[in-house]
């Protein structure tokens, strides 16, 4: 049993003696703590809020006072403090009240040297809750942070001209960081000055209306594009207006960027002793990094709007792209498009797939049959498939062009006289390919050639952008979620309730996982093989006490139960995403090499890998580890043992590995 250090513990008990027996047996158990002692509710009410307990052990049933009585006003007090009941004697139904009213275990004061094992169980419980509580926390900041970087992201989108988005910008940023004070100054590059565009709150009193590149903090961030955080304006010499910021006010620049040049800075101030944290740094910068794009686009937008009007759909396709971050909801919305405002019969879209090395269907809108759906298509192959080859646009307007039978089919199929793919690329690498079709013949000229272009370039950065966010939101939910956290979590929860096995489960998993490596199984790989080693007996959980802790032989009734625990581990993790690539362990540990095993009967090569390691390892832990119906073998009647079965209940391959590893390990 570990230590547990500085702990507090409220005892309440009416009987001084019961008390320092509960003392003793935690010490005994390696627990330093300290411990105070109450037997009425007044005591109880007062000992919670100064002594502040980390744990409550209380009597069940004392004169003035009882343990349900304690656990309602220790749950009310702290929901996460647990209480262990201790009492002389407890019936099943009266059990199952106190667990079900919150207590985190009891203990029979015959069996007291039960205690340590329940109060360390009740302390991993509330250690698991609180990272739990955590993850939780810091998947709701990442959360709030998507939604701000959203609406900031709908609500610039919205503006039509630079004039509009700046305030929208500022205001939305102020009211992300909850602050009242700030303002966007943008750099012009004709005049190459500062240019003083939008302020809020005291920074409106401001004079200076112009500042060049290398002046004050504004210029530093521009010149250096990098953010820059000030503790106190009025006394940092970095400032070109310091003499007029109000004392007491700190705040933090960030440039404005797109992706080639720095058009801007954003500042922002807050009042002492509150000071712009690091996450809200992250976040200031990463809504000036998309003010930059948003400012970089509205800046081409108007160009364009003074240049070639009938653009205006391009700018409406790529709003309805941008707005758009699930992938097939971002594909539909550019088909509808398409065909819409360009009058085009039908079109569709097929994403490549790197490794396959193939182009597949992934939408279409237009089209009256599914001959277009039911392809996939090599590069080089039919007219998308040479569009994204050669990188390049390519255009069949009539059937005898078709470059395939592939094309032909479609155009004929369809009743289409032509077809039009653009490759849709970013950063030279291909993303898919967008096909546009028609009953009559193309007339592609310079000018539309350009604007499908441009189109396919936007496409091209919608759907890597959809890609790259369910990647990153994906890898923040297993981040927050804690994995690795929650099994182990599990993994005690289970020792715990049969502490005969203490220690099994990880000993098991370590040895499995150095099998595992020398069998050259990937890395990758492996990390789903602990969490089934760390699960591999969590379909236990479904099996009676009666049955599980019998401490003689099982009936065959009794075992027909037992053996159904690895489908119950199967039934109990199948549903969990992340879970299911571990599910071999416990659902074919207890399968053998001849066959005979359960719960499929599966034999050699049919048993996962992984799954015949692990039963070579579990089985020999144990075998070599004392349960209820008999004692531990030693070392090496166990060894004999694998050897012995070798072909039978193990993989001869694995079997031999496990029995060099044992002699490397007793040779040191």
């Amino acid at each position: 049993m570990g230590s547990e250090n500085s702990l507090k513990i409220l005892i309440v008990e009416d009987v001084p003696s019961d008390a320092e027996l509960a003392e003793r047996e935690l010490r005994r158990g390696g627990f330093d703590f300290k411990s105070r002692l109450v037997d009425t509710e007044k005591d109880f009410l007062d000992a919670l809020t100064d002594f502040q307990p980390d744990l409550v052990i209380s009597d069940y049933m004392m004169p003035d006072f009882d343990g349900m009585k304690a656990l309602k006003l220790a749950l009310k007090y702290d929901p996460n403090l647990p209480l262990v009941i201790l009492t002389g004697s407890m019936n099943e139904e009266t059990a199952a009240e106190c667990m079900k009213a919150g207590a985190a275990d009891y203990v029979i004061k015959e069996h007291i040297t039960r205690l340590p094992y329940a109060v360390k169980g009740a302390l991993d419980k509330k250690r698991v809750r609180r990272a739990r509580a955590e993850a939780e926390l810091r998947l709701q900041q990442r959360l709030h942070e998507l939604e701000v970087l959203y609406s900031v992201s709908s609500n610039l989108r919205s503006a039509e001209t630079l004039d509009e988005m700046i305030p929208l910008l500022l205001d939305e940023t102020l009211s992300a960081l909850q602050a009242s004070d700030g303002e966007i100054w943008l750099y012009s590059t004709s005049n190459e000055e500062l240019c003083f565009s939008y302020s809020r709150g005291w920074f409106s009193e401001l004079d200076g209306t112009f500042l060049k590149p290398d002046e004050g903090i504004v210029g530093l961030v521009l010149s250096s594009g990098e953010a820059v955080i000030s503790r106190e304006l009025a006394s940092d010499s970095r400032v070109k207006y310091s003499e007029e910021a109000p004392s007491g006010w700190g705040g933090a620049c960030v440039p404005i960027q797109s992706a080639t040049e720095t058009m801007g800075v954003m500042f922002v101030s807050v009042p002492l002793p509150r000071e712009i944290s690091s996450e809200e740094v992250k976040l200031l910068s990463s809504l000036a990094e998309m003010a930059g794009m948003a400012v970089h686009r509205l800046s081409l937008h108007e160009q364009t709007v003074r240049r070639l009007k009938h653009l205006q759909s391009l700018r409406a396709i790529d709003k309805a792209i941008m707005a758009n971050l699930d992938l097939s909801i971002t594909l539909d919305v550019l088909l509808e498009h398409i065909v819409n405002q360009l009058y085009v019969e039908a079109a569709c879209v097929y994403l490549y797939r790197p490794l396959l090395k193939k182009l597949e269907f992934a939408a279409g809108r237009g089209f009256r049959s599914k001959a277009a759906e039911e392809i996939s298509l090599h590069l080089g192959e039919s007219c998308a498939g040479r569009a994204v080859l050669e990188k390049s646009s390519f255009c069949a307007n009539s059937i005898e062009e078709a470059p395939d039978k592939k094309c032909a089919d479609i155009l004929t199929k369809e009743g289409f006289s032509s077809c039009y793919s653009v490759p849709l690329v970013t950063r030279g690498e291909p993303k898919g390919v967008l096909v546009i079709f028609q009953r009559a013949l193309f007339d592609i000229d310079s000018e539309l050639a350009g604007f499908l272009q441009d189109l396919g370039n936007q496409a091209a950065i919608a759907i890597e952008n959809a890609s790259l966010l369910d990647e990153l939101q994906q890898a923040n939910l297993e981040l927050s979620l804690a994995y690795d956290a929650t099994i182990e979590g599990w993994a005690r929860a289970m020792e715990l309730r049969d502490y005969e096995t203490e220690g099994h489960t990880r000993r098991v998993a370590d040895l499995t996982m150095e099998l595992a490596g020398e069998m050259g199984i990937p890395e990758q790989q492996q990390v789903h093989i602990r969490r089934g080693a760390l699960l591999h007996d969590i379909g236990k959980m479904g099996i009676p006490d009666t049955i599980l802790f019998k401490p003689g032989k099982l009936t065959e009734e009794e075992w027909d139960v037992m053996r159904r625990h690895p489908v119950m581990a199967y039934e109990m993790l199948a549903d969990i995403d992340y879970l299911r690539t571990a599910l071999n362990i416990p659902y074919c540990h207890h399968e053998k090499w001849d066959g005979s095993g359960y719960p499929r009967g599966r034999k050699g090569e049919e048993i996962p890998l992984e799954a015949r390691i692990f039963t070579v390892v579990d089985v020999f832990d144990a075998l070599t580890s004392d349960r209820p119906y008999r004692s531990a073998w030693s070392r090496e009647k166990a060894l004999e043992y694998i050897r012995r079965e070798k072909g039978r209940h193990f993989d001869p391959r694995v079997a031999d590995l496990f029995l060099k590893k044992m002699e490397q390990i007793s040779g040191h």
